[in-house]
């Protein structure tokens, strides 16, 4: 039976998806299974993921579902899951060739219930490392202290135990608004588990114009309320102060654009976000004026 299952969340995005098949076909070790989560795609994605279930060079799952955004097809895809493991790949990204070896010889070693899973590196396709390595010296870490703490930068590619993803509530769905951010499931499994370190590149990460990092800020606008739910979250485990004023910041932010007048009152950090109110109007009138659509740098 497969250990992993390597899932992608993909809506219209045809013309791209062939590089991550691409990559699962050159995968050293073919323990795996491809779960494809159709989030209401209107292009030919469903023909040609159909050849490529035909061809059967890697063995695939298919299943479409309405226009969800991102968050629901996560939701979907840990419903579907029932192996030990499961690790997501952009629908424009691709792994690395030895990534499948890689992650099940250092689960085998390493793995046990003590842990959450794995944290591995995401590099560009030329192999540079996105942001920073992980600091040599620890085996394992929550990804909250990661970052709050050590100080990584950049996004990392995360393989979680298939059965904290399923346990741990799923995304919330919020009438016309399609995003939440992920780090919420995250965020609950690290009060739970660390995750086991290993410095090695399992991803390669490509940003293009249409993707989630590129139009973050149009994300912000279009998905107040999604913000707001992840950042209640975000806020009350926190690893340090600077991480909780920032949360705050974009709390209240988010509640502005709702008109959301009780934020201070559902906050589960009242003074931290008392204190962030001129900083939260400062950052919701520039996301109102701005005609960027992120602020993250393409490496």
């Amino acid at each position: 039976m497969e250990v992993l299952t390597i899932f992608t969340p993909t809506y219209n995005r045809a013309y791209t998806l062939h590089k991550c098949y691409e990559s699962l076909k050159r995968q050293t070790n073919k323990n795996f299974i491809w779960l494809i989560i159709d989030d209401g795609s209107t292009d030919n994605t469903r023909e040609i993921v159909y050849k490529w279930i035909d061809a059967e060079e890697v063995k695939i799952k298919y299943h479409y579902q309405n226009n969800q955004g991102m968050h629901g097809a996560h939701n979907t895809a840990y419903e579907l899951i029932d192996t030990e493991l499961n690790v997501c790949i952009d629908s424009d990204d691709y792994m690395a060739d030895d990534a499948v070896e890689k992650i099940i010889r250092f689960w085998n070693k390493y793995g046990s219930k003590n842990y959450a899973g794995i944290i591995g590196l995401d590099a560009t396709p030329k192999g540079d490392i996105i942001g920073s390595k992980m600091p040599d010296g620890i085996k394992e870490s929550t990804l909250s202290n990661l970052y709050g703490i050590y100080r990584v930068k950049g996004d990392k590619k995360l393989v979680y135990r298939s059965e904290l993803t399923k346990s741990t509530p799923p995304y919330p769905l919020f009438q016309g608004e399609k995003y939440c951010p992920l780090s919420y499931k995250y965020i609950l499994i690290d009060q739970q588990f660390p995750l086991l370190i290993m410095n090695e590149v399992l991803c390669l990460v490509e940003y293009l114009p249409d993707g989630s990092s590129m139009n973050i800020i149009n994300q912000y606008k279009k998905n107040p309320k999604g913000f707001s739910f992840f950042r209640k979250v975000a806020m009350q485990y926190a690893p340090t102060f600077k991480d909780r004023f920032r949360e705050s910041i974009h709390y209240v932010s988010s509640n502005i654009m709702i008109k959301n007048i009780s934020f201070l009152f559902e906050s589960p950090r009242k003074l931290t976000t008392l204190m962030s109110v001129p900083f939260g109007i400062a950052l919701y009138l520039y996301i109102q004026s701005t005609n960027k659509n992120t602020v993250f740098k393409n490496p």
